[in-house]
């Protein structure tokens, strides 16, 4: 098996590469120059995770220049990331966006807002690639430092199914808010419906469906979701196999 290599890899930005971020990130910010700016700047760092580090040259942070900022009332915090083709939508009478600092959103996620819905991420959330968020109805309510893998998919409202209508004439009916409290982790691929809470530092794993609240500290997987053990059982067998 042959092994590719490609020159002029590197981990870190060198010298030259920093100061070229740091001139076009005094530039950066959501209007069009700004997105460009940080756009330029991007082509010195190291792509994907590593393009991070953009937001944290100055308070604006890095929207990139491809991400579709289509909405009224985004409201951004300090340091925040927006990777590239990150969709940011207000349908029909949406709610803000709010992303507090530190915010990562990564590349592809889609945030969407609609029929008095709203969208609350709070300090430190990550928010990885394919996600979708859709808060039509009820709102979608993230804590801070809370990990959301990739393509998982997070509805607040549900499509009616009565036998008298279309489908496509059905409207949305909601169980209620989404709320993930703070330091919760969700794994790839999971879909979290309407009017579910996962408690503070909780795990969902990978392709769980959440129709049910979890707990602080479960962890919950499957189809539907169900409480597996605790977070606190895992210290215990530790204990127990020293």
């Amino acid at each position: 098996m042959r092994r590719i290599s490609c020159a002029g890899v590197r981990q870190k930005p060198g010298r030259l590469a920093r100061r070229w971020i740091r001139f076009w990130m005094r530039l950066s910010g959501t209007g069009a120059v700004g997105r460009f700016a940080s756009r330029l700047a991007s082509w010195a760092a190291p792509p994907h995770l590593g393009q991070v580090s953009l937001a944290y040259q100055t308070a604006r942070g890095y929207v990139d220049a491809t991400a579709t900022i289509h909405h009224s009332d985004l409201r951004l915090g300090r340091n925040v990331y927006v990777a590239p083709a990150v969709s940011i939508i207000e349908s029909d009478k949406g709610g803000p966006v709010t992303l507090a600092d530190k915010v990562a959103l990564h590349r592809a996620a889609l945030l969407e807002t609609g029929q008095q819905g709203y969208i609350v991420v709070a300090a430190g959330s990550s928010i990885h690639a394919g996600c979708q968020l859709k808060a039509y109805v009820e709102p979608i309510l993230i804590g801070e430092g809370v990990m959301i893998a990739a393509n998982v998919a997070i509805y607040s409202y549900d499509h009616g199914i009565a036998p008298d209508l279309p489908i496509r004439r059905q409207p949305l009916t909601s169980k209620g808010a989404v709320t993930i409290h703070n330091d919760a982790w969700i794994g790839t691929g999971a879909i979290i419906l309407s009017g579910v809470s996962i408690g503070e530092g909780a795990v969902v794993a990978a392709g769980a469906v959440v129709t049910k609240d979890i707990p602080a500290g479960a962890i919950a997987a499957g189809n539907p979701a169900r409480i597996i053990k605790h977070r606190n059982d895992l210290n215990h067998a530790g204990n127990s196999d020293g």
